[in-house]
């Protein structure tokens, strides 16, 4: 049995015993699980740093995650860092989104299993949700870990973040060079980039890039599905 209790306890990570031994149980699943299907080409051994102490450092830093924040994952795979989040932090509201039906149904087992209340899971793609009334601009905080450049990313997260709340970019040591497409993405979705957060995890270099959410997203965005991937907003293009 692999225990990430010692590697969060000595990260300064603040969370409680009865949240490890949640996290313990959900990487218990994930193991399980991932045997039968295609959730992480993580090994077991490098689950607890690779994936629950990434998805949680930014927890070290004041102000990512105000109290009782409402906060959207958006393609959370196998709940990172949405599901990590949301053990370590039960007093926020958290909405798993995740295209893929297999992956859903592992995230609402590990819910069920821990009697999670403070955590929805949703299948669809962030293109679609990003437009519908009930998601569009209804949170404080979006994140994304993993998942994209950093002006695809604007477009995958800044529809669902209202004005005053914050996208939070899990990225690694290639942020710099996306800086620049991200920074015009962002103005164009109504945000602003912030500086980057540093979070290092033993010899790897992890960053949070922060993206205020400034004014409305104009209507005409989220594109298309496959639209953001395929013609990502630059400079001088719509």
């Amino acid at each position: 049995m692999y225990d990430a209790g010692p590697l969060l306890r000595a990260s300064g990570v603040p969370m409680t015993e009865d949240a490890i031994e949640k996290l313990n149980r959900y990487l218990e699943m994930l193991i399980d699980w991932n045997g039968r299907m295609d959730l992480t080409s993580v090994p077991p051994q490098d689950m607890a740093e690779k994936h629950f102490l990434d998805s949680l450092l930014p927890l070290t830093q004041e102000g990512l995650f105000p109290a009782e924040c409402s906060l959207i994952d958006v393609g959370t795979g196998a709940g990172f860092p949405g599901l990590a989040l949301a053990i370590a932090r039960p007093d926020c509201r958290v909405t798993l989104l995740e295209a893929m039906q297999k992956r859903c149904q592992f995230l609402q087992a590990v819910c069920d299993e821990l009697g999670l209340a403070n955590v929805r899971v949703i299948q669809n793609r962030a293109e679609i949700a990003g437009q519908d009334a009930a998601h569009r601009e209804q949170y404080d905080r979006a994140v994304a870990r993993a998942v994209a450049p950093l002006n695809v990313l604007c477009e995958y997260l800044l529809p669902f973040v209202q004005p005053g709340g914050m996208a939070l970019c899990w990225k690694g040591p290639a942020a710099e060079d996306e800086l620049p497409d991200g920074s015009f993405a962002a103005k164009a979705l109504g945000g602003e980039m912030g500086e980057m957060i540093e979070l290092s995890c033993n010899d790897t270099r992890h960053v949070i890039v922060p993206v205020k959410k400034i004014t409305e997203t104009l209507p005409q965005y989220p594109r298309k599905n496959g639209i953001p991937a395929k013609r990502p907003l630059k400079s001088g293009k719509k």
